[in-house]
């Protein structure tokens, strides 16, 4: 049977993908690490079209449900998200010429919002995180759309075997470095998507590195990784974009090796400081990545270990400047951050 508007939705991501060149890996300059023998990468995911790791995301969700037969032409895509997964979806829905809803946080980005609507989509804004799922839903019901719900496909909408996903783009780029097989891959966990993806590589290509997720406070997924009780809840993050106040399907337990939780106040800290060694401001959830590579990095050198840490720079800190970067508003939200830039700056030192 014929599909014409499925192939040429098809299509038009698949040249769209083409056009868009791989992200960059950075190497992290900091000389006492290097004398210790142990190096800091960061692919940088903020390049991507929509300025963040979830335009990937987003790419795989529309491809999956294209494929399924879930998404029609006209289809009225919904989707719950804290933001970046919301601004890529709604970047693919134009795309395609399909209308877009995004349910988030009240206390979601402006910025954020502001891209979301840029790309042509409408926000539906609720009071809590755990409220955006039942909104979704009823939502798309009342569409007659599609709920694309990134928190139960995310693991499964990737190929993880290989097909340029960021895993395989990741170990490809490392290849003349000089340990090309990171001893640790640091990634946050949203969804758990690019956790699940990066897990399933690292086996099923038999490569000896471990997998550990930098877990913000008030997320529900430590605990989960330690009980394995999938009824568990927690208040949720304050770090925008990572941590979940509920087990999300996506996030796969059993395929991470190490959890790091992260207090706010340090992921502030550490997102300040990786800015100032960049040149350039990157988001809160890097920064969350960031102090778990440093602790990595120091359990390394404790133990004599040499080899690489590699972890993701999601998104750019552009999107957080009245945020994360307004000194009022930290203070307001997290206090005194001063004593763990501190710590931050003395591990850097």
């Amino acid at each position: 049977m014929a599909h014409p508007w499925l192939h040429s939705a098809i299509a038009l991501i698949e040249a769209d993908y083409q056009r868009s060149a791989d992200t960059h890996l950075i190497p992290l300059r900091l000389p006492c690490y290097a004398q210790w023998g142990i190096d800091l990468y960061l692919k940088d995911e903020s390049t991507h079209p929509t300025g963040s790791l979830k335009h990937r995301l987003a790419r795989s969700l529309f491809l999956y449900a294209l494929c399924n037969g879930w998404v029609r032409e006209g289809s009225t895509i919904v989707e719950a998200s804290s933001g970046s997964t919301a601004v890529s979806e709604a970047y693919f829905a134009r795309l395609l010429g399909l209308p877009f809803v995004a349910v988030m946080p009240r206390g979601t980005s402006p910025e954020k919002i502001a891209q979301i609507e840029f790309h042509g989509g409408r926000c539906h804004l609720v009071e809590g995180a755990g409220a955006v799922y039942e909104q979704a839903h009823a939502i798309a019901a009342q569409t007659g759309g599609h709920y694309m719900d990134q928190f139960t496909y995310a693991e499964r909408a990737t190929d993880w075997r290989g097909n340029n996903n960021i895993a395989e783009s990741m170990f490809t780029q490392m290849a003349r470095e000089r340990h090309p097989i990171p001893r640790w891959i640091v990634v946050g966990a949203g969804t758990g998507g690019t956790s699940a993806t990066i897990g399933r590589y690292v086996r099923y290509q038999r490569h000896a590195s471990a997998l550990c997720v930098a877990d913000p406070a008030g997320s529900v997924f430590s605990a989960y990784h330690r009980t394995g009780d999938a009824a568990l809840t927690a208040p949720g993050s304050r770090i925008e974009g990572i941590g979940r106040p509920r087990v999300e399907p996506s996030f796969i337990r059993t395929l991470v090796d190490r959890m790091v939780e992260v207090p706010d106040a340090d992921s502030v800290a550490a997102m300040q400081a990786l800015s100032q060694l960049l040149g350039r401001r990157v988001g809160p959830s890097t920064g969350t990545n960031f102090v778990a590579m440093l602790e990595l990095a120091g359990e390394m050198r404790q133990r004599g270990e040499q080899g690489s840490i590699l972890s993701l720079l999601c998104d750019a800190g552009e999107r957080y400047l009245p945020t994360y970067f307004d000194p009022a508003w930290v203070q307001e939200r997290f206090g005194d951050c001063a004593p763990a830039r501190a710590r931050v700056d003395a591990l850097l030192a």
